[in-house]
């Protein structure tokens, strides 16, 4: 008789893979405005993570919007399927025991909580780089807020687009007096009891 369940149900399990790697998959998204740090922070974290044995992946703007979410633009409905589809990916690498590290500035808590529901509540772990606007302005390091000010870019998040802070997130991160160091070092305190099997 023809198995008429679905191939997840015949494939290797999430704690197979994640005992395979020896570590707890879940995803760790970051949160934060345009120039909080986000994706400097990600990217330390991930070193420091794989230096220790862990097995990681990070997502952001830059390898999902050149390749998977091209198409999309900056419309708080394009940054709803943007968020929407990257959820999916990452439940995915879920799936495989993989730890993802998620940057993305997901200005709504609408959004955020589609992604949480994708993802499954039990493997999201909400991260808020927490920088004041003030500070992500004086950074501009990619001269975006100077181009928002003056009308060139539309819809930008912080000037005239909302940026909803969570309410309750399980980790925060206040950047604005620390290191990149102590940011990265912050967040692998607060989030190693959730990725390790130990």
């Amino acid at each position: 008789m023809e198995n008429i369940h679905p191939i997840f149900d015949r494939l290797l399990t999430q704690k197979d893979k994640e005992q395979f790697l020896n570590q707890k998959a879940k995803v760790l998204w970051f949160t934060g405005l345009s120039g909080s740090g986000k994706s400097t922070i990600a990217e330390n974290l991930e070193k420091q993570l794989f230096s220790k044995g862990y097995f990681v992946q990070v997502l952001d703007g830059d390898n999902t919007r050149t390749g998977i979410n091209k198409n999309l633009g900056f419309s708080l409905e394009d940054r709803l399927e943007n968020i929407r589809r990257v959820a999916e990916i990452s439940k995915l690498f879920i799936n495989s025991g993989i730890i993802c590290i998620n940057s993305f500035v997901s200005p709504t808590i609408e959004i955020r909580n589609l992604a949480k529901e994708i993802i499954g509540p039990e493997n999201f772990i909400e991260v808020f780089i927490n920088t004041p606007l003030e500070v992500c302005e004086a950074r501009d390091v990619k001269g975006l807020y100077k181009k928002a000010r003056a009308g060139e870019i539309k819809g930008f998040t912080g000037i005239d687009s909302p940026f909803e802070a969570p309410e309750n997130p399980e980790v925060e991160i206040l950047t604005a007096d620390q290191t990149v160091e102590d940011s990265v070092n912050d967040v692998y305190t607060k989030i190693i009891n959730h990725i390790s099997l130990s």
